[in-house]
């Protein structure tokens, strides 16, 4: 049975202004795209920015609730919320 999630309004407008930077989006879609959850140094990888910008862009899709970040030791593992995608996405079909 699937969790219901639920989106104040806070949370949708914090969702809608993460998701209009460019560089944002296609690291959530990067994080997204994985079907296990991604080690950071992955993004790194992929990315012509700096580690401090990646990390900037992570801290704030993890504010918005689109990525859970899970330290395992030295590394940090992102995982993608379907859930909270989905409401969202179930919120904006409403309009």
């Amino acid at each position: 049975m699937a969790i219901k999630t639920e989106l104040d309004d806070q949370r949708f407008h914090s969702i809608a202004r993460v998701l209009a930077d460019p560089r944002r989006f296609a690291i959530l879609q990067q994080i997204a795209s994985s079907t296990v959850a991604l080690p950071c140094s992955a993004l790194a990888a992929q990315r012509e920015v700096t580690r401090a910008t990646i990390s900037h862009h992570l801290k704030e899709l993890v504010e918005a609730g689109l990525v859970d970040a899970e330290r395992e030791g030295r590394v940090m593992l992102l995982t993608f919320r379907r859930d909270l995608w989905r409401a969202y996405c179930n919120r904006l079909v409403a309009l």
